[in-house]
């Protein structure tokens, strides 16, 4: 074990997926683990930055990162079609910042239009003094009593891929319920640690922003859908133990990834949301995602997302599916996000015949 003496523990730059974790509790290093897991705490040293340039401090500020520089991270897997696939770490040693929210893994795939990961050196897990490893499930939410089913409305949002317009989507309808004065709560069940999503809830008027990091996971990639339930059972909870009038519940990536798919076709989920707003890219990806959502027995109730910046897909989506397409200038509006949150009546379409 190497102490941590408190000029390092100060010059190491902490990363928005340890936002919980007390600093106080830092006081070890194991510089020769060889069992990690993910979710456990990390200090690293910035070797050589590629695709990420900076790292996001808790606050939300981007660190300019630096050769040499120590950084307080999380070991995780990504899954993301546009950047990375990455593993998590199971040894200290040579891996990469796959996410500038503060994520440590393996790259083993990327985009071609990605540039190289930013190359780090894992320098050891990180340790309480007694030596026990500190994980981010150290510091989960854990008080608020879980309910089968919420005494609010929750509206799942998912999407067909990354990059689809969920997060824009989910936002937009926080706008609108806190423009008619309601607690929006604002969650994320799944992904890859960061800040940035739940700054634009934040932005819009939320009362309430959780993610799956404040249930103890740095990412959700490779995590049992058993789990992820859970931690959003118990987001879910906290949000209405804070006073919550609705919640958002944004499900990351597309239906084809593993976890989102095997969560979506979850009976116990489908007990614990209202319905779905499906965001797509185009009106192809707009059907099959309805239909595929209506076999697995979801309340499909409106879609959105990039398609939306077109007329055309707009009235392609509405003509294929019979839904009602929602740009997010709409979804802003207190009528609209009302009417998702509390009727069972299927909405007007706005462009078909």
């Amino acid at each position: 074990m190497q102490t941590i003496d408190t000029v390092r523990k100060q010059r190491v730059k902490p990363s928005f997926a340890t936002r919980r974790v007390s600093l106080d509790d830092i006081c070890l290093l194991d510089t020769v683990a060889t069992d990690l897991a993910p979710g456990d705490l990390l200090f690293a040293r910035v070797d050589k930055p590629g695709h990420h340039k900076s790292i996001e401090r808790p606050d939300g500020r981007k660190a300019l990162l630096l050769p040499g520089d120590e950084i307080l991270v999380a070991a995780g897997a990504r899954y993301a079609p546009d950047q990375f696939e990455a593993f998590a770490p199971t040894t200290v040693g040579p891996a990469h910042l796959v996410a500038a929210g503060g994520i440590a893994g393996i790259v083993v795939a990327a985009h071609s239009a990605t540039r190289t990961p930013t190359e780090i050196t894992i320098v050891g897990a990180v340790c309480r003094r007694s030596g026990q490893r500190i994980r981010l499930a150290d510091y989960a939410l854990t008080d608020a009593p879980i309910a089968e089913t919420p005494d609010v409305p929750v509206i799942a949002v998912c999407g067909t891929a990354m990059n689809a317009g969920k997060t824009t989507t989910v936002a937009s309808l926080v706008r609108g319920f806190a423009l008619d004065g309601q607690k929006v709560a604002a969650i994320k069940a799944t992904g890859t640690g960061a800040g940035g999503d739940l700054w634009s809830f934040h932005d819009a008027g939320a009362h309430i922003v959780r993610d799956f990091t404040d249930a103890g996971f740095a990412t959700t990639y490779r995590v049992p859908v058993a789990q992820i339930l859970e931690s959003a059972r118990r987001l879910i909870a906290d949000a209405v133990a804070a006073g919550a009038d609705v919640i958002l519940l944004e499900i990351a990536d597309g239906l084809h990834q593993r976890e989102t798919a095997e969560l979506m076709r979850c009976a116990d989920l489908r007990e614990l949301v209202t319905g779905v707003v499906f965001a797509a890219s185009d009106a192809m990806g707009a059907e099959a995602g309805a239909d595929w959502l209506d076999r697995a027995g979801h309340r499909v109730m409106a879609l959105s997302g990039k398609m939306t910046a077109s007329t055309l897909a707009v009235r392609e989506a509405e003509l294929a599916t019979g839904l009602p397409v929602l740009t997010a200038e709409a979804l802003c509006t207190p009528e609209t996000a009302c009417l998702l949150a509390l009727t069972e009546e299927r909405m007007p379409l706005s462009t078909a015949a």
